[in-house]
């Protein structure tokens, strides 16, 4: 999500700091970066001379402090874990300058409780992209307690200049999307799990009969059955039973099965490539 986000402001003509902890996983995603612009380029979407203003725009770094001290913008995008954002918000805002808005593309989390381990928690604001997010267009706006009227104005202004809609959200668990789309998964695999239909016949199904893009076990894959098993937790404890999480994805989790990103989720997958008939078949 983070490598995508950053593609994202790079065309746009935005210069951009990718920060992680690991060198390796910033290798990698510089070089997704480049593969989502040249495959844009191959298509004709995109000016030939846009791999080299890329290149030029983006930086990746292990140095947090050293990066954002000058950025008008940051998005945290790391793994929905609590006490992981918290520590890294902390650390943004010591380093970051009085005026810069902090973002977090949290998919589930209160932005209030996040935004309190700030000195300004008025300057911090949810900023929940979606994935592939060079193919998605929306971007959700989620205020917090205290989230500024100027803070929803800038992030308003910066999403559209990356070519996003954007929706504000009041804070509510989960906002509106994760709210659906946890329902929807979840529910999807509960029909798995039963022996209702077969992976491939389950996402053919919300394909075809409502034209989404792709079913929500592929969705799940895509998002990693890891993050949709915090999302779906956390919901369970806010609203209660119908939120309460499929078994069958708590033990794929368990597996490491987490979907795309490690090769084997409901399906497996190969360069990236879904396996045709690899869905899973519970026992």
């Amino acid at each position: 999500m983070g490598l995508g986000i950053a593609h994202a402001f790079a065309v746009s003509g935005f210069r951009v700091s990718l920060v992680d902890v690991k060198a390796e996983q910033l290798r990698k995603a510089e070089a997704a970066i480049h593969g989502i612009v040249a495959e844009g380029i191959s298509r004709g979407k995109v000016d030939g001379a846009m791999a080299d203003l890329v290149r030029s725009r983006l930086e990746t770094t292990t140095d947090l402090d050293g990066s954002v001290g000058s950025a008008d913008l940051v998005v945290e995008t790391a793994t929905e874990n609590l006490p992981v954002k918290l520590q890294i918000l902390e650390a943004v805002d010591r380093a970051v300058s009085k005026d810069a808005v902090i973002a977090t593309n949290t998919s589930a989390l209160s932005i209030t409780e996040l935004a309190a381990v700030t000195q300004a928690p008025e300057r911090v604001i949810g900023m929940h992209f979606f994935n592939p997010v060079h193919k998605m267009k929306l971007v959700e706006i989620i205020k917090g307690i205290a989230t500024s009227a100027s803070t929803v104005e800038q992030v308003q202004a910066w999403s559209a200049a990356i070519g996003k809609t954007s929706i504000i959200v009041n804070e509510s668990p989960g906002f509106t999307t994760s709210r659906i789309s946890a329902l929807l998964g979840n529910e999807a695999m509960w029909m798995l799990s039963e022996g209702v239909a077969t992976a491939e016949d389950i996402d053919t199904s919300l394909r075809l009969a409502f034209n989404h893009p792709m079913g929500p076990l592929e969705l799940g894959d895509l998002t990693g059955w890891d993050t949709r098993l915090s999302v779906i937790k956390y919901l369970h404890q806010t609203f209660g039973e119908k939120y309460r999480p499929c078994p069958l994805i708590t033990k794929m989790v368990a597996a490491g099965r987490f979907g795309r990103k490690v090769g084997h989720g409901v399906y497996k997958y190969e360069n990236g490539v879904k396996v045709p008939g690899s869905g899973l078949k519970p026992s």
